[in-house]
């Protein structure tokens, strides 16, 4: 592998790890809210609040491996 192959797998695999915990994250606060407000919360719009958790979570993931990887170049 060329070393910007690494680098392109190294971000994929950051913003994959964000993208599962900004799933988890988005399921359980999104349908906590959901639920709290009195709303039924159906099948499309827990799913929709698990997507935006999910690329909340994989862009936050990408912007932390790039914050890390230029402070080490520093």
């Amino acid at each position: 592998m060329t070393e910007d192959e690494i680098e392109t797998a190294k971000a994929a695999a950051a913003a994959g790890v964000g993208a599962g915990v900004g799933s988890a994250g988005g399921a359980s606060v999104g349908v906590l809210e959901l639920a709290a407000q009195g709303a039924a919360v159906t099948g499309f719009s827990a799913g929709l609040v698990i997507g935006v958790g999910a690329l909340a979570g994989a862009l936050l993931g990408y912007g932390i491996y790039r914050t890390v990887k230029k402070r080490s170049k520093d």
